[in-house]
């Protein structure tokens, strides 16, 4: 009796082993069968490869990144700094150490750059963006005319477009725009209407018409304006992002030449792609540590050849994809 019980349970183990693997077998099928169906279509971008550090400094909580020039600038978040790659991966240089001084940092995050090749670096945990030269000179803070009281708190995403200093401030929960030597020309903190707050918004973008899309990560949603700081849209992966979200802490935003809008989604390890009416048109990525996988990405910057590069945060490194 016992035996016909092991012989019982050892084919059940077998019939659910055979049942398992032709899942993986048809899922997988299924997957490159999607992946085929997107590139016929203008699917996802194609990974290229990773950017690390090396052995002596290995990125860590890679938050943000900019193509700036010829280099590629990473916020190296818990080593207080920013290392600087070339195209193919090799570390040029770094600058920065931990402190509260000039060219010091407590929680390095956003990071953009001028026509100049001058970096700018968000603080989050200070409220400073400190101005570098390519070369990671510390030249100065930037500052705000006519401030009494400090306006920036909590700088989070950033981006230059014509001139214009984009900044989301996460601890104040609004966008503000600035011209580059200090003036104030807008503040956002509504979406569709005045009771309509952002949450938290941790990356903005813009396009070439000049719409303004923002991260409002609090909300689980991307928000669209144009140019003027009008409301466009909600974007959230619905048709008229009304419904339920698809987004989990969405951040990182970027723009490519074809008007596709690209969204790290922070929670769900994925990146997703939407159309200029707002409609999804492909995600790549998932949970893992592999190639074209994400364990929690974060920034997201697109360069003038449309190659992504992707804060991979928690798998220390930044994926690049063309």
């Amino acid at each position: 009796m016992k035996k016909k019980t092991v012989y019982i349970w050892m084919g059940t183990i077998v019939g659910l082993t055979v049942i398992l693997f032709t899942a993986i077998y048809f899922l997988n099928l299924q997957d490159k069968a999607n992946k085929v169906a997107d590139v016929v279509k203008g699917g996802p971008p194609t990974f290229s490869h990773f950017i690390q550090g090396d052995f002596k400094s290995p990125l860590d909580k890679p938050m943000d990144v900019a193509k700036i020039g010829e280099y590629v600038y990473v916020t190296d978040t818990n080593h207080k700094q920013v290392q600087v790659f070339d195209s193919s991966g090799t570390q040029v240089f770094k600058f920065g150490k931990e402190g509260e001084g000039q060219g010091e940092f407590k929680f390095p995050y956003g990071i953009t750059g001028d026509k100049d090749g001058n970096v700018y670096v968000a603080d989050l945990y200070t409220g400073k963006i400190s101005i570098f030269s390519k070369k990671g000179k510390f030249i100065k803070y930037f500052e705000v005319k006519d401030n009494k009281e400090q306006l920036i708190k909590g700088p989070g995403g950033l981006r230059i477009f014509k001139d214009k200093l984009y900044v989301t401030d996460i601890e104040q929960a609004k966008v503000m725009i600035f011209s580059l030597d200090g003036t104030e020309k807008l503040e956002i903190t509504t979406a569709v209407d005045k009771e309509d707050l952002l949450n938290a918004p941790n990356a903005v973008t813009v396009d070439d018409d000049g719409n303004l899309y923002v991260a409002d990560s609090g909300n689980q949603r991307v928000v669209v304006y144009d140019k003027k700081g009008k409301f466009k849209r909600i974007i959230n992966g619905t048709k008229d992002g009304k419904g339920e979200t698809i987004l989990v802490n969405p951040r990182g935003l970027a723009v490519n030449a074809k008007g596709t809008l690209f969204i790290v989604d922070n929670m769900t390890h994925f990146v997703y792609g939407f159309d200029q009416k707002g409609k999804k048109i492909y995600q790549f990525g998932g949970l893992g540590s592999e190639n074209e996988q994400f364990f929690l990405p974060n920034g997201l910057w697109i360069d003038e050849k449309s190659q992504l590069y992707i804060t991979d945060t928690f798998n220390q490194r930044v994926a690049v994809y063309y």
